[in-house]
């Protein structure tokens, strides 16, 4: 799976420079064409607005391998933005609706990809101000001490003000077995703003799906701000053969036949590993395979050919301590 994002697109991390101004605007539009005839039409796809939203649309189809259900609910949310965007335009009634959304799913599924995807629809419809996603966990979040929660919490949500700001890990938040413990008092603040700041701020929630769900039940009123709730299945093999394909073609390399097939068996024998984190450990893999085809190279006498810079062997494939005859033997998978 690639993380590339289009053009113009930000990807703020804690650390990231300067909170931006928070955004006033109440409604979708920054500029809202005027009102038109009863009898008019509108193309939902010919405008620039529309334009850009396909292609983000193709963008994720051509990225991102498998996840046909997460691909429809984009499209399904992009839709009902476009046709109250349309709604708009004929002074038909288009309240803006809540786009927090909840993404559950393993490791390396994707959720942080399709946010920043996201984030370039809302945008391109006046949603969002910035395509932009500020990525947050706990520790970004949660103070150790008495009144450092709240500055903490305000922080990360100044700077993703007019944009999407993304907690990975989400149900770390809430720690009941603590009474001592600050989360809940950034859950508020988060309440808060998601309710006051609702015209210019998504939150995106995320995490594994059964401590997400743990999550919501624990906090009725931050379930029910949550309108979009969109699960990233775990990859399947062929699939996950596919993402290193794409990521291989990306860097100008390529398996040799003979490593292809043993790289169908590495991840036969990595996904019975702990740890596993679908196309994030499969782009882990292909990085210690080509440190072991530059090794080689290296250490190989004579002069190498553009076709052995480009192509990684079974040697440097089955070389992984994955296989290895045992689990503990696996210490670098």
């Amino acid at each position: 799976m690639t993380d590339v994002a289009g053009a113009g697109f930000q990807m703020h991390r804690p650390g990231a420079d300067g909170a931006p101004a928070r955004a006033t605007a109440s409604t979708p539009q920054k500029d809202d064409p005027p009102t038109l005839d009863a009898a008019a039409t509108v193309d939902l796809r010919s405008d620039d607005a529309g334009a850009r939203v396909q292609a983000v649309l193709d963008a994720v189809d051509a990225e991102l391998v498998g996840l046909h259900g997460v691909k429809r609910r984009i499209r399904e949310i992009a839709a009902l933005l476009m046709v109250d965007r349309a709604r708009a335009q004929f002074g038909l009634s288009a309240t803006r609706p809540s786009l927090h959304m909840s993404f559950t799913g393993g490791p390396g599924t994707g959720k942080t990809t399709v946010a920043m995807r996201m984030a370039e629809i809302l945008h391109a419809l006046g949603y969002l101000r910035v395509p932009r996603v500020h990525a947050v966990t706990r520790d970004d979040l949660v103070g150790q001490f008495i009144g450092h929660t709240a500055p903490k919490t305000k922080e990360a949500l100044a700077k993703a003000a007019g944009g999407v700001l993304f907690i990975d890990e989400a149900y770390y938040l809430f720690r009941p077995e603590n009474e001592r413990d600050y989360g809940q008092e950034a859950i508020e603040i988060l309440l808060q703003e998601m309710e006051s700041e609702r015209a210019t701020l998504v939150v995106i929630f995320a995490g594994y799906e059964a401590r997400m769900e743990k999550f919501f039940a624990s906090n009725p009123g931050l379930s029910s701000r949550v309108a979009h709730h969109i699960a990233f299945e775990d990859f399947s093999k062929d699939e996950l053969v596919d993402i290193a394909e794409l990521m291989l073609a990306r860097d100008d390399y390529r398996l040799s036949p003979d490593a292809s097939t043993a790289f169908g068996e590495y991840l036969d024998r990595r996904r019975q590993l702990p740890r596993f984190a679908n196309a994030r450990s499969v782009r882990n893999a292909l990085e210690r395979c080509r440190l072991r085809q530059a090794n080689r190279l290296v250490e190989k006498s004579g002069s190498v050919g553009r076709d052995d810079l480009m192509t990684l062997t079974e040697e440097d494939v089955r070389s992984s301590s994955v296989f290895a005859k045992s689990v503990e033997d696996a210490v670098d998978p």
